[in-house]
């Protein structure tokens, strides 16, 4: 008699679904992006625009998601839905993306985002150990030559990645408990720094910043897409939570609370934040900033306050983080245990009810990622890629309304079917846009989701030929 498969453990209630929603999100985009929209939008009112869309857009992939996750509570999130609505290959495609180049990226992203940070405190981390010189002949029209520079900050990045895989190791109760603890802390000083904007006096409006486009022209839209790809970056992580569906307890009731709640949650946040950024800094010095939050406060507080909210954007990175690893390793597990990825993925700790495999998996090709530094344009061909796969498991409730009729669905998407086929559209013009602004990153990342094709041949025939 076989023994008995260890399955998954429900242990994510509702506080820690929707720390792990808004967590994943309130990360190091908050801080980083608002000046580069700034840069883009070349206006206060266009960047503005971007976040309220931005937020509109993702509440409307909550909505989506909120009903295939009550309705299809499984581990892997995408992964599950695209099978079940197109079939085994098309969720393979996603998983592959997602486990070989999106979340170990992101998180080695988040772990580079740490060390900048961390950079302030001690400037000797960006410091170059050595730089090399790389350029590939023949290709420098698309990837252009650049200096690869080794700093202390990669293999501290790598540090970070190991320990929290390792809280994540020892169970998902941790795992969602540290969530939680992270992110109380993290909006608490996201509201200081709000707070410390509009209660203290700043010095005054500014006359000369640009709160209207100069012109109304094809420009525009373009600088506003150009900010609404930022502003997606910084909302990116709505869709976590149902990564690790299998997990999440009552998942008919805390799936669309957690999500439409945590999403709604973000968004009013990143609102009040850039509100006190622009109340606060003139445009030019907020496009200029390196640090928004920090500038935020030294110019209203002094430059000793900058450094507490330096600590709260470590704080922030390292929760993000958590969040991301907690909820990816789901992919690959579910996977490896279908028998299309590679088997070391595979199994479930007997003691701690965790992937451990698949946690160390993806700790291993993060901490790569984070010691090459090429992992920022890695995340960048994510963004083109995962909005792909955003749109197309919300393309999936559509079929599965139509297919499965009688599926169970204890949250059905309000609006339907205006809200999901509004996301579709802004997800095919958000990844169209892309390809547009940067075709050889955006051939690269299509590339990358096919090489995952032989391989998937190779699984399904090995596993047919052992069935017959």
């Amino acid at each position: 008699m076989s023994e008995k498969r260890l399955e998954l453990v429900r242990g994510l209630g509702p506080w820690a679904s929707v720390a792990i929603v808004v967590g994943t999100m309130v990360g190091t985009g908050i801080f980083l992006k608002p000046a580069e929209m700034a840069r883009e939008g070349h206006s206060v009112s266009i960047v503005f625009a971007a976040w309220i869309v931005g937020a509109v857009l993702s509440i409307f992939g909550a909505l989506s998601y909120a009903e295939l996750g009550a309705a299809i509570p499984e581990a892997g999130g995408e992964y599950a839905y695209l099978r079940r609505g197109f079939g085994p290959v098309w969720g393979y495609l996603f998983g592959w993306m997602h486990s070989i180049v999106g979340r170990p990226a992101s998180a080695a992203s988040i772990a580079a985002g740490m060390m900048r940070f961390l950079g302030f405190f001690l400037p000797a981390v960006a410091a170059p150990i050595f730089t090399v010189h790389i350029a590939l002949p023949g290709l420098t029209a698309w990837i252009k030559p650049y200096d690869f520079a080794f700093t202390w900050a990669q293999p501290l990045a790598v540090f970070w990645l190991v320990l929290m895989t390792g809280v994540n190791y020892l169970g998902v109760r941790l795992g969602g408990g540290v969530q939680v603890f992270l992110t109380a802390i993290k909006l608490v000083s996201i509201a200081i720094v709000i707070g410390v904007a509009f209660v203290l006096p700043s010095g005054g409006a500014h006359a000369g910043d640009p709160v209207w486009p100069a012109a109304v022209n094809a420009g525009l839209f373009s600088a506003f897409l150009a900010a609404l790809a930022a502003a997606l970056w910084a909302y990116d992580g709505w869709e976590d939570l149902n990564l690790v569906g299998s997990e999440v307890k009552d998942p008919q009731r805390n799936f669309p609370r957690a999500l439409v709640g945590g999403v709604s949650c973000v968004a009013l946040v990143y609102l009040l934040f850039n509100a006190a950024c622009f109340k606060v800094l003139p445009f030019a010095s907020l496009a200029n900033s390196s640090h928004v939050a920090s500038d935020v406060v030294a110019r209203v507080v002094g430059h000793g306050a900058a450094a507490w909210v330096t600590l709260a954007m470590l704080i922030s990175a390292l929760g993000s983080m958590n969040s991301s690893i907690l909820s990816g390793a789901r992919v690959p597990y579910a996977m490896a245990r279908d028998g299309i990825f590679f088997k070391i993925a595979d199994g479930i700790h007997p003691k701690h009810r965790t992937p451990a495999r698949a946690l160390i998996f993806q700790g291993a090709l993060a901490s790569v990622l984070a010691l090459s530094g090429t992992f920022e344009e890695l995340t960048n061909l994510f963004i083109f890629a995962g909005w792909i796969f955003y749109g197309l498991a919300v393309v999936a409730l559509f079929r599965l309304r139509r297919t499965e009729p009688e599926m169970e669905r204890p949250y059905r998407c309000w609006g339907y079917p205006w809200i999901p086929g509004a996301f579709v559209l802004g997800a095919l013009a958000l990844t169209v846009n892309l390809w547009l602004d940067r075709p050889g990153r955006s051939t690269i990342g299509l590339l990358l989701i096919l090489a995952g094709l032989p391989f998937y041949r190779w699984w399904t025939r090995r596993a047919a030929d052992a069935q017959s």
